[in-house]
């Protein structure tokens, strides 16, 4: 027999993951021989190939939204004590949702690099917080604050190293003339 609610709790939060993959999949062109401005960042070294995102989101997302089911079933529901960590953790999903369109729709690698930080901040809130009621839902989460730390390093290092795509594009028509 499904556990619907296990279930919704995993799919949710890949939702947002892939409601902003296919917005903003043209400004990635993973499969496309015609080049992005993404493509001409210059990036970290230790930067993954682009289709490892994708699948280490889904795994990320997942891992995050059983940690949520598990802590509304230690607290049999969203009762009063779910309240807190259940709303840590929507608003640190909120923010997780939120960086893509400021780095890849606003193209504002500055602001990305403080929202990450703010993400970051909020996500070891949560997990501190799931740990609290349910120590395998804190360590489920472990592995996504990882990961938020090494996109944090990604971020700095296209922030650090690039400028503004709008200044890319001038720079490109400078060297034009």
């Amino acid at each position: 027999m499904a556990n619907w609610p296990a279930i919704g709790s995993v799919i949710l939060p890949n939702v947002g993951g892939w409601v902003n993959g296919l917005y903003f999949a043209g400004q990635i062109k993973r499969d496309s021989k015609e080049k992005s401005w993404y493509d001409d960042l210059k990036k970290s070294p230790c930067n993954p190939p682009k289709w490892v995102f994708g699948p280490a989101w889904t795994v990320l997302y997942s891992g995050m939204g059983y940690a949520s089911y598990l802590v509304l079933e230690e607290c049999d529901g969203f009762t009063h004590r779910a309240v807190l960590p259940m709303t840590l953790y929507g608003s640190q999903l909120l923010l997780n949702w939120a960086w893509t369109p400021i780095f890849f729709g606003l193209k504002d690698f500055k602001l990305a690099l403080i929202e990450i930080g703010v993400l970051t901040g909020a996500a070891t809130l949560t997990t501190i917080s799931f740990a609290s009621v349910d120590k395998k839902a804190g360590l489920l989460m472990v592995p996504y604050l990882l990961w938020l730390g090494y996109a944090t390093h990604l971020s700095h290092y296209i922030w650090k190293h690039n400028p503004q795509p709008a200044k890319v594009t001038e720079i490109k028509d400078e060297k034009a003339k």
